[in-house]
């Protein structure tokens, strides 16, 4: 049946949803939400703001959107044969390596941050979330990189 929906489309759909929500979180929180409160709230009030909104943003990347990219992207990379050998491979496979690996640091990251920002540094943490939504970013253009089929 051609033009409809199969499966694969809708597993993709999802992979490219959460992508989405990951980092559109990340850039309207960067963006719009933390310059806001930081702007209309006094030190101690957007500190608290802030660090609640961060731990709820981490809660929901480590119930939601993680499982869902790393369970979509096998599914994908299984449907598409890929293997541990052909992400060497010039094309597909390097670009699909280069963004794996983009993603673990993106991760890392990310979890940095949360880390530097429980212990009170908040340069570093400030760092970590930038590094963290440039190569989320980063991760973005990769994957437009690769092929749909």
């Amino acid at each position: 049946m051609t033009g409809a929906v199969g499966l694969w489309s809708l597993v993709r759909f999802i992979h490219v949803i959460g992508a989405v929500v990951w980092v559109g979180g990340q850039l309207a929180l960067s963006l719009v939400v933390l310059p806001l409160g930081r702007r209309l709230l006094d030190t101690e009030a957007f500190a608290g703001f802030a660090a609640a909104a961060g731990r709820r943003f981490g809660i929901l990347t480590g119930a939601v959107f993680l499982p869902l990219q790393l369970g979509t992207g096998w599914a994908l990379a299984w449907h598409k044969g890929v293997t541990w050998a052909s992400l060497a491979e010039p094309g597909y496979g390097r670009v699909l390596a280069a963004k794996l690996a983009l993603f673990v640091a993106v991760m890392l990251a990310a979890a940095a941050h949360g880390w530097a920002h429980a212990k009170g540094r908040a340069e570093l943490a400030r760092a970590l979330a930038v590094v963290s939504l440039v190569g989320s970013i980063g991760v973005v253009l990769l994957a437009t990189a690769l092929p749909a089929t």
